[in-house]
């Protein structure tokens, strides 16, 4: 806790998953048929299948001596014996929460996609879904190892609605708190998330009160914008930096589309999440879908129940980290609602603030309400995710 008294929960995190991630827990007669890491011309990548799903890295940029590298050359390159050690061991990731002020963290996986939509990749419908199994069993046995500390969202088989059903009580019945959603499954060949054919899926959330998470760049179709956002003659650290930029951008794209789906009409207790978004364009992004739907579908708009602001306030949540002008917070956190935003540290990514996460945003957050620090570093995460 801060000072104060203040519990601060850390709403998003990530794993460098090792390479033996599957094969060190998976059955020996499926060892040679779940993720593994090869090198494919020169490159080392996950390979599933026989399928290159993704570059295998540490997927981080703070080193063992807890300083940061060069974010182009580390995510590329950098392995497990060159990345932070809490990066991939859940006791040492522990000290970093102590070291950090941090009471609770939220965590999401790196190179098997954000979404974990690199798991869908194999056409082996046994295997992909064994894999996800693996990974949320392991993820189980984490938090449970830390005394609920460490949140991992675990993955869904978002090929399948009726497979994800079960994924989601089986992940309930092992205590989890939250499920990590690709944005796009429809990458993997099912609906997309506006069909109707996904409410079994949103109601047993709802039952399970396990909050729904669309980290940035959580698909297939995700990532395939990030690499083209950036023009070609710009240097590769531009390029990552743009990339990063603009994938905030396709979480604008996962919130109209959600409130302008009517799920949260079918399902008023359903909860999602916007993770690594940030929170600055979600008040102009409300308003600007209000009014692109008041001129170009009324009878839509007037069929939903709520104002997309509305739906945001009853249903949303954001991430916040490195924004925003402490003279403009206030009036920043009050368009989107004290009680919608939580606190990350994005450890161990490029943006990451480690090693100092809550002095680094100590002089911005001072300039609120005691009440909304409160709740805005800790107090809203503990209540979602139940701690």
């Amino acid at each position: 806790m801060l000072a104060d008294g203040t519990f601060v929960v850390d709403a998003d995190s990530h794993w460098s998953e090792p390479a033996d991630l599957f094969t060190s827990l998976a059955p020996p007669r499926y060892r040679d048929r779940v993720p593994r890491v090869e090198r494919v011309d020169g490159e080392l990548m996950w390979v599933f299948g026989g399928v290159p799903v993704g570059r295998f890295s540490a997927g981080g940029v703070v080193g063992r001596d807890g300083t940061k590298g060069d974010s182009h050359q580390a995510l590329r390159t950098w392995t497990i014996d060159q990345i932070h050690v809490g990066a991939h061991d859940p006791q040492v990731r522990l000290e970093v929460l102590d070291e950090c002020g941090i009471d609770a963290q939220i965590v999401f996986p790196s190179t098997i996609g954000l979404g974990g939509q690199g798991l869908g990749a194999s056409t082996d419908e046994k295997m992909r879904q064994l894999s996800v199994e693996l990974y949320n069993d392991r993820m189980a046995q984490i938090q449970e190892g830390s005394g609920n500390r460490l949140l991992p969202m675990p993955l869904m088989p978002a090929w399948s609605v009726d497979a994800s059903v079960r994924e989601v009580r089986r992940c309930a019945a092992m205590g989890l708190r939250g499920v990590n959603m690709t944005s796009d499954p429809d990458d993997l060949g099912a609906p997309d998330l506006a069909s109707r054919q996904w409410d079994p899926f949103w109601q047993a959330c709802v039952e399970h009160q396990l909050p729904v998470h669309f980290h940035i760049g959580a698909s297939v179709t995700g990532m395939t914008f990030h690499g083209r956002y950036p023009w070609a003659s710009h240097t590769d650290h531009t390029k990552l930096a743009i990339g990063g930029t603009l994938l905030f951008i396709g979480n604008a794209r996962v919130v109209v589309n959600v409130i302008a789906s009517g799920v949260f009409d079918r399902h008023p207790d359903l909860r999602m999440v916007s993770v690594e978004s940030g929170v600055g364009w979600i008040p102009f992004i409300l308003e600007a879908l209000d009014y692109e739907m008041a001129e170009n579908a009324p009878d839509d708009l007037a069929a939903l129940r709520k104002s997309p602001a509305e739906y945001f306030r009853s249903n949303l949540y954001a991430t916040f980290w490195f924004e925003n002008n402490r003279n403009r917070l206030p009036e920043l956190v009050d368009a989107v609602g004290e009680d919608n935003i939580l606190f990350e540290t994005d450890f161990p990514h490029p943006t990451c603030m480690y090693p100092a996460p809550l002095a680094t945003v100590a002089a911005k957050m001072a300039v609120l309400p005691e009440p909304a620090r409160r709740k805005i570093y800790g107090e809203n995460a503990r209540k979602l995710y139940r701690i």
